[in-house]
């Protein structure tokens, strides 16, 4: 969808909603549903508050002891199945597992990712955090199209951020082959692939009667930051000296439980029918980026995250890239 679609739905939540707010009035019952990222932080309390409404969760697990830990004490039907974005043989062999073990999935939430971490190469030479956050996601949700497409109304929800601001698709260097790499600017790069994913996929979704969005989470404390060392932190104004919380994260900075429920709310909610691959934020659509508000650097949506023309492109790449891989 275009930037013009990016219409707020005056959803009646807000910015500190949390997830057991938002499917207070849903019954997930019946429904399968996939989690990457299910094991900690906001995917952990997806999966929680997915599974507390009758869903049949399944985490993809890159630490099976982490996640037996961490999933321990979520009440439902969650169960586990070994994944790592990062090694395409292992995401085909879980969509495999998958595809011998479920007759459908109705919700895929692709919502584990890594941020502004050292440069590194994953699967044939892609840089990390596309290859992981992007292209991992791309394979996954390809070789589950046929699940996907045996659900009544499938939704696929993928996780962007704000940071898609940083920077559109380095459409003549994506992977840093020749430019000198920049953490920030490869994680901007991946998040704006997530929104353009989206787009595109919901143009493929359309004739089983699916949808797909992606959402920004809002800013959490996770383990997402584990690449971030503390003076870093304080610099971009989250921390204080004393490692505590500034009062920027204090008033702007979300709860785990808060931190799912956009994601929850896009997987749901019957005001996003008519409005396939847009990219939301605080449980409602986001508007475009006001350039001249001071929270223009935080909220709202660029356009060249909604282009549906780069969208096409993106998926085109991305399939060239799969085929080589």
């Amino acid at each position: 969808m275009a930037l013009v679609d990016q219409v707020p739905t005056q959803s009646g939540f807000h910015a500190k909603s949390t997830g057991a707010e938002v499917l207070a009035d849903i019954d997930l019952t019946g429904k399968t549903a996939v989690v990457t990222g299910g094991y900690s932080g906001i995917g952990l309390e997806t999966v929680r508050a997915m599974a507390a409404k009758g869903a049949s969760v399944v985490v993809p697990v890159r630490s099976p002891e982490k996640a037996q830990d961490t999933l321990a004490d979520v009440d439902g039907d969650v169960t586990t199945a070994p994944m790592d974005l990062a090694d395409l043989g292992s995401v085909r062999g879980f969509a495999e597992t998958m595809l011998d073990d479920l007759s459908k999935i109705d919700l895929l939430i692709n919502n584990a990712g890594i941020m502004a971490c050292p440069l590194a190469r994953v699967g044939p030479g892609w840089e990390s955090q596309f290859g992981i956050n992007h292209m991992g996601h791309f394979a996954l949700t390809k070789a589950l199209m046929p699940l996907l497409t045996k659900a009544p109304n499938p939704r696929v929800v993928a996780l962007s951020s704000t940071a898609h601001k940083i920077t559109d698709i380095l459409w003549d260097d994506m992977q840093y082959e020749t430019a000198d790499y920049d953490k920030w600017q490869a994680y901007g790069q991946a998040k704006t692939a997530n929104a353009l994913f989206a787009n595109s996929l919901s143009r493929r979704l359309k004739e089983h009667g699916g949808l797909a969005f992606s959402v920004h989470p809002g800013g959490i404390f996770t383990p997402l930051q584990r690449h971030l060392p503390q003076e870093e932190m304080i610099a971009l104004g989250w921390l204080e000296e004393n490692g505590e919380p500034s009062e920027l994260a204090k008033q702007g900075f979300k709860s785990p439980e808060q931190g799912c429920s956009t994601t929850l709310w896009a997987a749901t909610s019957a005001k996003l029918e008519g409005v396939p691959g847009v990219y939301c934020e605080d449980c409602d659509i986001a508007a475009p980026t006001d350039p001249d508000s001071p929270m223009g650097r935080y909220m709202g949506v660029e356009a060249h995250a909604c282009d549906d023309a780069s969208a096409e492109r993106l998926w085109e790449i991305s399939e060239t890239l799969l085929a080589a891989a």
